[in-house]
């Protein structure tokens, strides 16, 4: 079996000594060079191990100051179930509001955009073919919790009052509720988790460092017929959720 990296046993050899206590919540871990004589490695091992780390959000590093011990933070649960689909029209906001917390969002749409090669295959259109994609920041008491990025094909919504999604009477009810009243029964969505690093655009509008751990859940809503109505990325920060799927048992 081949031997892991050495900064990555140094990171767990950091990540254990700090989860035993050696060194507190605030307190500043030694300078590279002491940290790469105490483990007889070069100092670049021992920056990678602490960048690790800090995009665990084990750590945190102060510019001009060093690296100190992160504050472990309260990780939410977004629990991806369709019956919270049916509640309120929005599964974020059902969530939030579990938690006693008040789910809000950001949003822009906009109209006769191209899908690009994999939206498309994703919606079974052809390259092309006219969407409405919107864009959304989503925060739980005001603070950026998650990002997604949604494609409708215009073909299914144009000249209906619910072509913009957080337009109309129907703003923010979220996809089944919208779908439903212009005579279209989403009947289930079809979601694909895969792991992911943040760009900088991401840490950006989320608040966390670039390349932190991210979940991207790929999810598309499919009508009666298994017709794509509409597919999203949404992009979830390791640290600040835990995903928990809630599957519906048929008891008969």
């Amino acid at each position: 079996m081949p031997r892991e990296a050495p900064y990555l046993q140094v990171a767990d050899d950091l990540r254990s000594r700090i989860q035993a206590g050696e060194w507190a919540v605030g307190e500043k871990l030694p300078g590279r060079s002491v940290l790469a004589e105490d483990y007889l490695v070069g100092a670049n091992v021992i920056q990678r191990a602490t960048e690790r780390l800090i995009i665990e959000g084990v750590l945190e590093g102060r510019a001009g100051s060093g690296t100190f011990v992160r504050s472990p933070r309260d990780r939410l649960r977004m629990v991806r179930s369709s019956p919270r689909d049916r509640v309120d029209g929005s599964p974020f906001r059902a969530d939030m509001r579990e938690q006693g917390r008040t789910g809000t969002w950001e949003s822009h749409s906009a109209v006769r955009c191209p899908a690009p090669k994999h939206i498309a295959a994703r919606l079974g259109v052809d390259e092309g073919d006219l969407c409405v994609r919107t864009q959304y920041e989503f925060f739980a008491d005001g603070m950026p919790v998650q990002l997604s990025d949604s494609w409708e094909p215009m073909a299914i919504t144009d000249g209906t009052p619910v072509l913009l999604p957080e337009s109309g009477p129907l703003a923010g009810r979220g996809v089944v509720e919208r779908m439903r009243s212009i005579g279209i029964a989403v009947g289930y969505a079809f979601e694909v988790p895969r792991p992911s690093r943040a760009t900088q655009e991401q840490a950006n509008l989320l608040g966390i460092s670039l390349g932190e751990l991210l979940t991207i859940i790929e999810r598309t809503y499919y009508d009666a017929d298994d017709r794509p109505v509409e597919t999203a990325d949404v992009v979830v920060p390791d640290l600040r959720w835990e995903i928990a799927y809630e599957v519906t048992v048929d008891r008969e």
